[in-house]
C-alpha cells in the first residue's frame, strides 16, 4: 500500500495503477524527500511530475508545502488513478494538483508554467534518446535555481544532462534503482569581476 509519507496529507492512502507503471518505493520516496526538505524546494514552489503514474511524487510535494503540482501521465488508466489520488489529497493541502493525460514531451511543448522542481520517473525501458529529448524540452521551463530529479534503473546510467543544458548535482543508488539530481548549468554563481 502506498501512502503520503509526511506533511499536511501524511498518511492518506494512494491508489496505484494495476499495470503499466512502476511506483517509487516508499523507502526511495522517503529518502528523496528527506534530502529535499532542507533545500527549501518544497516551500510554495511549482512542481512538475513527469511520467507521474499514481502521482505520488507530486502529491507528496504538495503535502510538504508546494503550491502547484502538474502530474503528467500519458496512459489513460494511470492518469485516472492520479486524478483520484489528487482528489483524495486536495482537501488536506493548500496547494493545487492538475492532472494532464498526455505524454511528457507533448505536455512540455505547450507548458506555460515555470517549474522549481521537476521529477522524472520514466519506465525503465524508456530509450536514452527519449529521456534526453524530454530533458531538453523541460529545461526552458525551469526556474534559474530549479532542481531536476530523475529516477531510473541503476544499470541505465546517469541522464545525458549536458545535452539539455543541465549539470549533475548529486546521485544515490538504492539497489536496482538510482536517483540522479540535476540543475540548470547556468546556476553557478556569476563572476563578480564581470559585473558592472
Amino acid at each position: 500500500m502506498t501512502r503520503i509519507i509526511a506533511g499536511a496529507a501524511g498518511g492518506i492512502r494512494l491508489d496505484v495503477p494495476s499495470a503499466g507503471t512502476r511506483p517509487t518505493s516508499d523507502r526511495v520516496r522517503e529518502s528523496l524527500f528527506q534530502a529535499l526538505e532542507p533545500t527549501g524546494m518544497l516551500d510554495g514552489t511549482t512542481v512538475v511530475d513527469l511520467f507521474a503514474g499514481s502521482g505520488a511524487l507530486g502529491l507528496e510535494s504538495l503535502s510538504r508545502g508546494a503550491a502547484v503540482a502538474d502530474l503528467v501521465e500519458r496512459h489513460g488508466r494511470a492518469a485516472r488513478v492520479a486524478r483520484a489520488n489528487a482528489d483524495r489529497v486536495s482537501p488536506a493541502v493548500t496547494g493545487s494538483a492538475h492532472v494532464h493525460a498526455v505524454s511528457a514531451a507533448a505536455f512540455l511543448r505547450t507548458a506555460t508554467r515555470t517549474y522549481d522542481l521537476a521529477f522524472l520517473d520514466p519506465p525503465y525501458d524508456l530509450p536514452d534518446d527519449e529521456l534526453a529529448e524530454t530533458l531538453r524540452l523541460l529545461t526552458p521551463r525551469l526556474s534559474a535555481d530549479a532542481l531536476v530529479i530523475v529516477e531510473r534503473a541503476t544499470r541505465s546510467g546517469a541522464p545525458r544532462w549536458a545535452e539539455a543544458g543541465l549539470a549533475p548535482f548529486r546521485d544515490r543508488a538504492y539497489g536496482d534503482t538510482s536517483v540522479w539530481w540535476g540543475e540548470p548549468a547556468q546556476r553557478a554563481e556569476p563572476d563578480p569581476s564581470q559585473s558592472r
